[in-house]
């Protein structure tokens, strides 16, 4: 009975097992059962009580859940656990050789590196590919895409600039859990080693759209000495993100005040990149798995906490990115996702004209670096596939024209 109750409790192969095991039981139970009625006694009868109760047990655990463990599933059956906390040696090896990389640009003419982390066809992708063959862009851009290796594309996969440009290392990912932050530092890797000319890296969605002209965009990220990356202090859900891996897990890496939430979307200068695939002491701390999932959003803390840690004036705490929280009422913590029928001028107007929620630092008077600025949105999201008609119609005249900025 010991050893069907541990079958009973692992894997898939090993409940198969079990059922097999419980069938030679019943039939042993039957044996004992017809001895029983030839020549009965109570020696027989206990035994077979007792061959029988291991497969009472199975049908009682398994075809009978009780109202708790349906509730506790119907509330886990869309988090998927993260992977065990030890790192993949290809990602090991990936990391030490990008942390070899120049913090800095060795070759003449700036460029930016798009990266594109998606679980789906990039379905606004022929938005972006006008965005790339502007007048001026060609030789300023490199494009990698961490893509799903478990979703069923399209063959090719990806067309026109977006042409093998999925990152070689890429792997599943799952939200909360750390295996979004994982995929952001292989496309950082990546990028640093591809192309020593990169000097900009600026993560999106498949669901992210341009909001200006790339010339615009260009010009807006190369000539700032900082990155972007939103770094928000005090956050109402701020300690229960910080103990959701344990009651002072974090610590001594990782002090409350000195954990920070943003946008996982950021536009990162190249000295910021090294930093991030050459972390140790932080990654061992946010790879672990969450205690629950209602405060699992790692992604959205690894990043603006270590660049605060480790560079604070060299960072501007506000993301590029535009996200519409104001209309939300999706329990799951999604943003405002937009439909077709609301893309229009007005909406571009309004998104370029919003103003970055800027992060206080509160560390060595760095919060006065924010004072006054109002950087441009130059990204937005979440946009829903049927909105690229519309998107396409606004392209030239409104959305790649900069007058109004």
């Amino acid at each position: 009975m010991e050893l069907l109750l541990r079958d009973l409790s692992g894997s898939h192969e090993a409940k198969n097992h079990a059922i097999s095991l419980a069938s030679q039981l019943a039939t042993i139970y039957l044996q004992a059962k017809r001895d029983m009625m030839t020549s009965p006694n109570t020696l027989t009868l206990l035994c077979a009580i007792l061959l029988w109760l291991p497969l009472a047990l199975y049908f009682t655990i398994f075809h009978h859940p009780s109202a708790t463990s349906a509730a506790v599933s119907r509330k886990w059956m869309n988090f998927s656990p993260p992977p065990p906390s030890v790192d993949d040696p290809d990602d090991m090896d990936l990391f030490n050789r990008a942390s070899q990389a120049d913090p800095y640009p060795t070759r003449p003419g700036k460029k930016i590196a798009f990266l594109f982390m998606t679980t789906t066809p990039l379905y606004l992708a022929p938005l972006w590919e006008l965005f790339f063959n502007q007048s001026g862009a060609r030789g300023k851009y490199n494009i990698y895409i961490h893509a799903d290796p478990w979703f069923k594309y399209n063959n090719p996969p990806f067309t026109g600039v977006f042409s093998d440009r999925v990152i070689p290392s890429s792997k599943p990912t799952s939200r909360n859990t750390p295996t979004l932050i994982a995929a952001a530092r292989r496309l950082l890797a990546h990028a640093l080693l591809d192309d020593s000319a990169n000097d900009v890296f600026t993560l999106l969605s498949p669901t992210c759209i341009p909001l200006h002209s790339f010339s615009f965009t260009y010009r807006t990220l190369v000539t700032s000495t900082r990155s972007f990356i939103e770094a928000l202090k005090n956050e109402a859900t701020a300690e229960a993100r910080w103990a959701v891996y344990g009651n002072n897990t974090m610590l001594p890496e990782v002090g409350l005040d000195q954990f920070r939430i943003g946008s996982q979307f950021w536009c990162l200068r190249r000295r910021h990149a090294r930093m991030v695939v050459e972390d140790v002491r932080l990654w061992k701390k946010f790879r672990l798995p969450c205690k629950t999932r209602d405060a699992c959003f790692p992604e959205e803390s690894y990043f603006p906490t270590l660049l605060t840690m480790l560079d604070p004036n060299g960072v501007v705490p506000a993301t590029l990115t535009h996200v519409n929280w104001q209309a939300v009422e999706d329990e799951e913590g999604h943003p405002y996702t937009y439909s077709g029928y609301e893309v229009g001028p007005k909406l571009i107007r309004w998104l370029r004209e919003s103003r970055p929620k800027y992060g206080d630092l509160g560390i060595n008077g760095s919060d006065m670096l924010v004072r006054g600025r109002r950087d441009p949105f130059l990204f937005a999201r979440k946009f829903a596939p049927n909105c690229l008609e519309s998107l396409m119609s606004l392209a030239n005249n409104v959305l790649f024209t900069d007058q109004d900025t």
